[in-house]
């Protein structure tokens, strides 16, 4: 692991001194070589899958780890829209001029060597490896056993493109073993590791952090709320939590709680909760949305008090009546992991509220979870979504893949 490490480190100093210009020829070889390379990826991963159902993994994680053609093609255009990306590197942020002359800027510049260590999904392996390329960091991927088949032959793909573009093949590398002595060698490599960033379930999350001794970016549960305020055009808020719940579960960014104001509860509770049902989810709700969805006779489950800052990742939904506005604060301030948090009104006044004083990596008005997602932002492909809030808080693309330096440009000034 320190070779590979090592290998890495020096191919982030070719990166650095790397045109724009072939960085892109490289993402869009690596874009054109995942399509070539379709039917042998998804046979891979047709093993992979196998093996996922024979061990019992829930509908929920073969979804995320499953790969067709249509996916296939969503990874190699994922990858071609980060070389449609301004280039981060060099960027000038911030200019100015002391009175003494001196001129001050400040610029990005890569963070140097990124750890990938992830689960089950394996577009995973291509966006962090675009993301990481078009930023000048040299990546190492760590992947989950899981999905082991799958990522050896999306990283073949991509070596192709790196070698057309003349770049280093260390610049992409995959950890070639799936044991967790070698994640353990990787996370000790301060000095040559500049950035760990975990993506998967709590507990991958968890023991990362406990055993890393380079910095981690951590990207923690999705506990992601809905909240229908009782101004809401409720047509719309029954759309949008139908959509953040069950359009695909076993995201982060799904919705994992629907807090109703008590106001509303009685007209909003009953069509919604059959619209949600229609779709296959298990409602799971305290007693006051139990009572008004059973007086409709909507299939409900009464909840568990650990079901409230769960994150299920299937199609189970925790519902609760809140009072008002302020009951809604307090009960996402106490269950919310700091992902995503999304509120339906009409009352303009309470939506600039509930951005300032929610704290969470996203804050949504009158739409989907679901948009808190690199692509669906604007950034391209992303790395993962930050819980933290150093260095980066949210959805990371090229530019959260950057530090700053301070340049000073002077003629002859001396302290």
């Amino acid at each position: 692991m320190r070779a590979l490490a090592l290998e890495s480190r020096t191919a982030a100093r070719a990166l650095v001194s790397a045109s724009t210009e072939q960085k892109n020829r490289a993402l869009v070889e690596m874009a054109a070589a995942l399509r070539a390379s379709s039917a042998a990826l998804c046979a891979q991963n047709a093993l992979d899958v196998a093996d996922a159902k024979q061990a019992g993994k829930n509908a929920a994680f073969l979804d995320r780890l499953l790969l067709d053609p249509p996916r296939v093609e969503a990874m190699a255009a994922a990858v071609e829209s980060v070389a449609a990306l301004p280039d981060p590197v060099g960027e000038v942020t911030e200019r100015w001029v002391r009175p003494n002359g001196l001129e001050v800027r400040k610029e990005r510049l890569p963070l140097g060597v990124v750890l990938m260590i992830y689960e089950a999904r394996p577009n995973v392996t291509s966006d962090a490896a675009a993301l990481c390329l078009k930023s000048g960091n040299a990546a190492i991927l760590r992947g989950g056993s899981e999905s082991f088949r799958t990522n050896q032959a999306i990283a073949r793909a991509l070596q192709v493109g790196l070698a057309k573009a003349g770049l280093p093949a260390a610049s992409v590398q995959l950890v070639p073993t799936t044991d967790r002595e070698s994640m353990l060698e990787l996370l000790k490599l301060e000095g040559l590791i500049d950035l760990c960033i975990p993506r998967g379930g709590e507990g991958l999350i968890r023991f990362v952090v406990e055993h890393a001794r380079v910095p981690v970016v951590k990207h923690y549960q999705g506990v992601c709320h809905v909240y229908v305020e009782q101004t809401a055009d409720l047509a719309v808020a029954e759309r949008i939590i139908v959509n953040a719940k069950a359009s695909r579960p076993g995201v982060c960014n799904a919705a994992e709680c629907l807090l109703v104001d008590a106001s509303v509860a009685q007209t909003f509770l009953p069509a919604a909760g059959r619209a949600l049902v229609a779709k296959g989810v298990e409602l799971r709700a305290e007693a006051r949305a139990r009572a008004v969805l059973e007086g409709a006779g909507v299939p409900v489950t009464a909840a568990r008090p650990d079901d409230f800052g769960r994150e299920f990742l299937e199609l189970i939904l925790a519902v609760k009546v809140v009072d008002g506005f302020e009951g809604a604060l307090a009960h996402i301030a106490q269950y919310g992991s700091e992902h995503t948090e999304a509120i339906i009104t009409r009352d303009e006044a309470l939506s600039r509220r509930f951005t300032r004083e929610v704290t969470a990596s996203a804050v949504m008005v009158n739409a989907s979870t679901r948009f808190n997602d690199g692509g669906e932002l604007g950034l391209g492909a992303e790395i993962g979504i930050s819980t933290s809030r150093l260095h980066a808080f949210g959805a990371m693309g090229l530019k959260e893949l950057t530090s700053q330096k301070y340049v000073v440009v002077g003629d002859g000034q001396v302290r």
